[in-house]
């Protein structure tokens, strides 16, 4: 009998087989000549202390070959790529003499020429140095470079007098090398004295009133970054109260120093200039002052085309702006001014012309506003023309998407929307989309079915303000939050891995941005009624559950034959549904058979749990969330961002329950509609935080912290309200739905509860290419609390509940599409608190029971 094959078995033989073949192929100084030193090292010291600051660090002009840790992985696969794949080509061909004449009759000429080009052949070579990376041999020209950037980098920092030498270090290994740059900075030059010179008699009487706050002050260490960063400070000001078209270039800096004081005198005196305007024409360069200017004049030219003969427009006068438009107006002039932060008499503020471009985006009603500026004779005065190009009417988007969930490793997704704008004629959009989609379930174990599948449908009503009838809310949240108004209403046919489903969704809802950095949310109402459409299937589709009962069942019928009559013809196994509701029933309400009280408890436990999630829900729902990101583009690796929100359900209703009689069920449940609604109060904390190691390595950091309390008319949190632990965005090492709560394992076939923690944390480093790799750890999981579970195993019972905080490790390769990432990640169960407590450390850490999830985009 052949004995199958195991991974598990064979991982450590496996591993050790590649790390021989690593290390015994690969030699680093295979392009390395004989009077040549390979560079393994930079090192920075400035008067004796090491210098770590990548800024410095990136003034080096040549770096060490990158490595993987610790391993030059890109060199070694440069190292791979023939010398000269042409020349072995020929070689390989000539070695013996019937092979060229072989492939000749096989081959035309022209075609054995064409074989040396290949892939294979050359391009194969080709493609590894491009991935690899050559050598980095020291050359001595590039180091001293280096040093004169070094000397200006700290010349920059008021150390005039600084000296910069190298050494080279040689010793430690054959034909490798590590560099030393040494710096003796010496004492820095402080200033001494600060004095202006300023032409124009506005600038100078701005400045005057900014002056206290100048980061080029007397007594302050030179620092070439105060200089800019103090020219950009005085040009916002500048071109914010008044002074269009102030330009940078205007001010500049005059470092003086007495040459009659001595050698050693570190101080130094500081002249600031600031000269009038400059313009350039073809052949002259003029200068005139600078003045505060104000507006005479706003124009707002609705429909506008490039080709409009402006003579044939017709204008309208509202609110101290011309609106001028052709043929009839389409829009309500409120919604045109009210997105217009410039107004008649007002100086002119650079911030003002960026809140209108935001705020005429906001609207989704125009494409490519332009905004131009004309200064009339007496330079103090301007008109502004605003020129707005109306977006299509109506528009229609079909998508396909590939999409992946924690629950199925790859979907497809279809969707199509029509969008109206301007549908009242105050710039607000209306939508009507529908959706489609499928996906292969991630576990088999999920379910019995090997896809998902649903289809919906939404409208959309968006207002470009916040709409509340007979209120005005302009004072309170301005326009330039760029506030918005939020009406939809949508539903779904979903076939999933439970009972199939459908929902009813309702928003009401306002947004609206401070800054860039910061966003409100409000959903005033955010009703959701899902109906489960096959519910004598629970036992079918969650099969731990059903076994529970079953083993139950079973285990009455060795003191009781009379169970037989809740099992299947022929078979110890209870009919589904009439045998699990009839043997349920018997042990709950009946007292039929003698259970022990563990018994009888998950008998009751397995039953209430089956009510819960075959019941219809209706969630009557108002949230609040607040989200505050500083992230700078899609480049920054060094951000953070903040994610807070609060969900009330049912408290309306139940306050209305005086006053509105409401029917109740068997349990003393208020209806709606006949179903009970939900009433909890849940509240998430997400943190995310970036650090840029380098350019190519970051650490990402997240915590997240969510808790939902039932109270009132439930006992429990709807399911899907609930938090569930494990799968790709989560931890790692488990599958999704399979982690928790507490320290059961697969108690339910969907396991969640409403408390939850998870840690996370993430190494990213490059490894060749657009091929990217990640060390991971990942910590949490889920708990039921104040709820009706009463299995202590499951629940959150005091700080000792701690120790079931799961850890899962890994490591997990990308691939950098530039538009998005294809990811791989392996996670191995670290510490698993559903384990015997001796047990719960490395018991499954191998490759036999590692977790492997495909991901798009990063995780966090």
């Amino acid at each position: 009998m052949r004995t199958p094959f195991s991974l598990k078995n064979h991982t450590a033989k496996i591993g050790l087989l590649l790390l021989g073949i690593a290390i015994t192929s690969c030699n680093a100084l295979k392009r390395v000549e004989d009077d040549e030193l390979l560079l393994t090292k930079n090192s920075i010291h400035a008067d004796g202390e090491k210098i770590n600051s990548e800024d410095a660090q990136s003034l080096i002009f040549q770096k060490p070959n990158s490595a993987l840790l610790g391993y030059p992985l890109r060199l070694h696969l440069y190292n791979l790529a023939k010398k000269n794949p042409d020349s072995s080509y020929q070689a390989w061909l000539h070695k013996n003499d019937k092979r060229e004449e072989r492939l000749n009759n096989l081959l035309s000429k022209k075609q054995v020429a064409r074989l040396g080009e290949s892939f294979m052949v050359k391009g194969y070579s080709e493609w590894l140095k491009q991935i690899g990376e050559a050598p980095v041999i020291i050359d001595t020209s590039r180091t001293r470079k280096s040093l004169e950037r070094l000397k200006a980098y700290y010349g920059g920092k008021g150390y005039f007098n600084a000296n910069a030498t190298y050494e080279l270090d040689s010793s430690k290994r054959k034909q490798r090398a590590a560099i030393d740059y040494q710096l003796t900075l010496g004492n820095p030059f402080i200033i001494d004295s600060f004095s202006k010179k300023i032409s124009s008699p506005a600038v100078d009487s701005i400045y005057q009133l900014n002056a206290k706050n100048s980061l080029v002050k007397r007594g302050r260490q030179f620092n070439i970054a105060d200089f800019n960063n103090e020219r950009e400070r005085l040009t916002n000001i500048f071109r914010n109260t008044g002074i269009y078209g102030f330009q940078e270039s205007s001010i500049s800096y005059e470092i003086l120093r007495d040459t009659t004081k001595a050698s050693d005198d570190q101080k130094l005196d500081v002249e600031m200039s600031i000269q009038d305007l400059r313009k350039r024409d073809e052949n002259t360069v003029t200068t005139s002052k600078y003045y505060v200017h104000r507006f005479k004049k706003v124009n707002i030219y609705a429909d506008y085309l490039f080709d409009t003969n402006e003579d044939s427009l017709q204008s309208i006068d509202y609110n101290n702006y011309t609106i001028y438009y052709q043929g009839k107006l389409r829009y309500k002039p409120k919604a045109l001014t009210d997105a217009i932060f410039i107004k008649k008499d007002s100086i002119y503020r650079e911030l003002d012309r960026i809140r209108t471009y935001r705020q005429i985006a906001n609207l989704n009603t125009f494409k490519y506003p332009n905004i131009d500026f004309i200064v009339d004779s007496t330079q103090s005065k301007i008109d502004a023309n605003i020129y707005l190009s109306a977006r299509p009417k109506y528009s229609l988007q079909l998508d396909t998407d590939v999409t992946h969930s924690n629950i199925q490793y790859a979907g497809l997704a279809f969707s199509s929307s029509l969008v109206t704008r301007n549908v009242f004629g105050g710039a607000e959009t209306l939508s009507f989309s529908a959706r489609g989609s499928v996906g292969l379930l991630s576990d088999a174990s999920l379910s019995d079915e090997k896809y998902v599948t649903e289809i919906g449908g939404d409208i959309n009503l968006n207002f470009p303000r916040l709409w509340l009838p007979f209120i005005s809310t302009n004072k309170i949240i301005p326009y330039y939050m760029l506030p918005q108004t939020k009406i939809s209403i949508g539903t779904s046919f979903q076939k999933n891995i439970g009972l199939d489903k459908n929902t009813l969704n309702t928003i009401y809802g306002y947004n609206w941005s401070p800054t860039e950095s910061k966003r409100h949310n409000i959903e005033l109402i955010n009703i959701q009624y899902v109906r489960n459409l096959n519910q004598d299937r629970f036992y079918n589709v969650y099969n731990n559950s059903f076994d529970r009962l079953n083993n139950i069942a079973l285990g009455a019928f060795e003191s009781d034959p009379t169970v037989s009559e809740f099992f299947e013809e022929d078979n110890l196994q209870l009919s589904i549904p009439d045998g699990t509701r009839g043997f349920t029933q018997a042990v709950l309400e009946e007292g039929r058979f003698n259970l022990s009280s563990n018994n009888f408890s998950d008998v009751r436990s397995l039953e209430e749990r089956r009510v819960r999630l075959t019941e219809n829900n209706l969630i009557f729902a108002g949230n609040y969330t607040f989200t505050k990101n500083n992230k700078q583009g899609i480049t920054d690796n060094e951000f953070y961002q903040f994610r807070m929100k609060f969900e009330s359900a049912g408290a309306l209703l139940s306050a209305l329950e005086n006053i509105i009689p409401f029917s109740q069920n068997d349990n003393g449940k208020n209806l709606v509609f006949g179903v009970p609604y939900s009433e909890y109060f849940k509240t998430e904390f997400d943190y995310i935080k970036h650090w840029d190691l380098s350019r190519t390595n970051v650490i990402a950091f997240r915590s997240f912290f969510g808790l939902a309390i039932p109270y009132g008319n439930s006992e429990n949190v709807p399911f899907v309200r609930s938090y569930f632990a494990g799968g790709s965005n989560d931890n790692r090492a488990w599958n999704a739905y399979s982690l928790g709560p507490g320290t059961t394992e697969n108690l339910n076939d969907f396991n969640e509860a409403n408390l939850k923690l998870a840690f996370n944390l993430e190494y990213r480093f490059p490894i060749a290419g657009d091929v990217k790799g990640a060390l991971f750890a990942d910590a949490g999981n889920i708990w039921n609390v104040f709820d009706d579970v009463e299995n202590t195993e499951a629940t959150f019972n005091n700080l000792s509940s701690f120790g079931d905080i799961a850890l899962g490790t890994g490591f997990g390769l990308r691939y950098d599409f530039t538009y998005f990432v294809f990811r791989l990640d392996t996670g191995f169960k670290t510490y698993n608190p559903a384990e015997e407590p001796a047990k719960r450390w490395f018991r499954d850490y191998n490759f036999g029971n590692a977790v492997f999830n495909i991901g798009i985009n990063y995780p966090f």
